[in-house]
């Protein structure tokens, strides 16, 4: 009977067993890289608006507090955008003839809001409350990145559960608070103290250094233990924060 097979049959057939044994884990690798990458999360994508806006030049050149434009931010769920007439509280005087501005002009002048599109899109069954974190002295670099460098305006972090959760697991890492200077402010005045100090030159901790450049920093030991002390002053119940309901309303 002549032989049906040669003689590398035997490890064609290895190779496919191998191959359909690996190839399942691969597509899983793949599919997890690939909803992990700025292809999908759009981290560090700029957005395209219907006016050009630099948060560098507007918060850290020229100094404007957050609040002047997200007016909101501490008192509500949501940080808001400015209308054009908080706009043009400036560039009614400024600039006033730049084609960059056109169409903040036209919608001053005929009354209809301009249509900013979203950066950061928080799913329609998940709740976020800015006021609260704002509240506990969460600073706006750890959810939204090196905000003051942004020349145009890109989504910081990937927003995703796992990442919610490591600082709902741990807020006493995230909550401690440095020097006696800060100790004696509100936990909110720490938020934008950061900018007013970054915008004056003065020496930054290596936390507050790290904020502003979008680095990651370890918290010591004593810094801790001083976040868990924040933690109990300010009545956060850690446990609770771990409850689905907190974030799924």
């Amino acid at each position: 009977m002549p032989q049906v097979f040669s003689s590398g049959a035997n490890t064609l057939a290895k190779l496919s067993l191998i191959t359909a044994a690996i190839l399942p884990f691969g597509v899983l690798y793949a599919g997890s890289t690939f909803t992990r990458s700025s292809a999908n999360t759009n981290v560090g994508v700029a957005v395209d608006q219907p006016v050009f806006f630099s948060h560098k030049h507007h918060a850290f050149e020229l100094g404007i507090d957050c609040r002047y434009c997200h007016t909101s931010v501490e008192k509500s769920p949501v940080a808001g955008v400015p209308p054009t007439e908080t706009c043009m509280s400036c560039h009614s005087q400024i600039w006033l003839n730049s084609p960059l501005l056109e169409p903040l002009r036209q919608s001053y002048e005929t009354g209809e809001s301009l249509v900013w599109n979203k950066v950061n899109k928080v799913p329609e069954f998940v709740y976020f409350n800015h006021s609260i974190h704002i509240a506990r002295g969460v600073s706006c670099n750890e959810c939204h990145g090196a905000v003051t460098k942004m020349q145009m305006t890109a989504k910081g972090r990937d927003l995703s559960m796992s990442w919610c959760l490591e600082c709902h697991r741990n807020p006493e890492k995230y909550l401690y608070v440095e020097g006696e200077e800060g100790r004696g402010a509100s936990p909110a005045e720490r938020v934008f103290d950061l900018y007013d100090k970054q915008r004056r030159g003065e020496q930054l901790s290596t936390r507050e250094f790290n904020l502003l450049n979008d680095k990651t920093t370890v918290p010591t030991a004593e810094q801790v233990r001083n976040g868990e002390q924040q933690v109990e002053r300010l009545g956060v119940k850690k446990q609770q924060l771990m409850d689905c309901w907190i974030c799924h309303r």
